[in-house]
């Protein structure tokens, strides 16, 4: 399941790229219009910004705006860096991976191999998936 601050992350990022203008958004205004409260809002947005995705711009007609375009922001980015892993299990993450402790062999868990294979076919989704698709929905 994601957390709120994934869910919002994703909402606010939707948002801005909905304005397709280039032009800094106001988090207040993007707290409103998500209803999310600014102060989360403000943390969330300053990860992703520290992340390479967000710019910001002080003072009047300040606020983020998108440092890529949004066809170049792949969903599965956005959630490791807002959430973490997308494995359900420590075993199976590319990015993030440790062995198990009550796992004696991986190559014969039952279990292990199932999260494999949800791994990969949730990779096939969000990488394919872009802030641009989901603008359009």
């Amino acid at each position: 399941m994601l957390s709120k601050k994934t869910k919002y992350g994703l909402k606010a990022l939707t948002y801005i790229a909905r304005k397709g203008d280039d032009a800094p958004v106001l988090i207040s205004e993007i707290a409103t219009e998500e209803k999310i409260s600014k102060k989360f809002l403000e943390a969330i947005l300053l990860q992703l910004k520290n992340n390479g995705f967000l710019g910001s711009k002080k003072g009047k007609g300040g606020g983020y705006y998108l440092i890529k375009t949004p066809s170049e922001i792949k969903v599965a980015s956005l959630i490791r860096i807002l959430e973490g892993p997308i494995a359900m299990l420590p075993c199976v993450s590319l990015n993030f991976y440790e062995k198990c402790d009550d796992c004696p062999d991986e190559t014969k868990c039952g279990l292990h191999q199932l999260m494999l294979e949800v791994r990969d076919n949730m990779l096939a989704v969000l990488d394919n998936k872009t802030l641009e698709d989901l603008t359009t929905l």
